[in-house]
């Protein structure tokens, strides 16, 4: 299996937001592993006044409704590419254990 690559945009100062197999990344480095919609985030207002076209936040990332597009089509074509050997099977439960944890606020 190999890991797919994504562009999604270049930020302001030239780092590189892409899909990198099934993780939002900036410059390389996993920044989120799911979009949330701007109406969710519990810092919209801020967001919002900053970048006024955002629809979408990914970690730290501030998305457009067309770059969000982008993201999730990557994502979901990340995740329909299922690995069955026992080192991919152990990769994914290794990111659900740490999504687990998030989501309990263990992290």
């Amino acid at each position: 299996m190999s890991t797919t690559y994504t562009f999604i945009k270049n930020t302001e100062d030239g780092r590189k937001v892409e899909v990198i197999g099934a993780a939002i990344c900036l410059n390389g480095i996993e920044e989120a592993f799911a979009l949330i919609p701007l109406e969710e985030h519990p810092n919209r207002q801020a967001i919002k006044q900053a970048v006024p076209n955002a629809s979408h936040v990914a970690g730290r990332l501030p998305l457009t409704l067309n770059e969000a597009g982008k993201v999730n089509s990557a994502l979901m074509a990340a995740r329909q590419d299922f690995d069955p050997s026992p080192k991919a099977v152990m990769e994914r439960l290794r990111l659900a254990v740490i999504d687990k944890a998030r989501m309990e606020g263990i992290e």
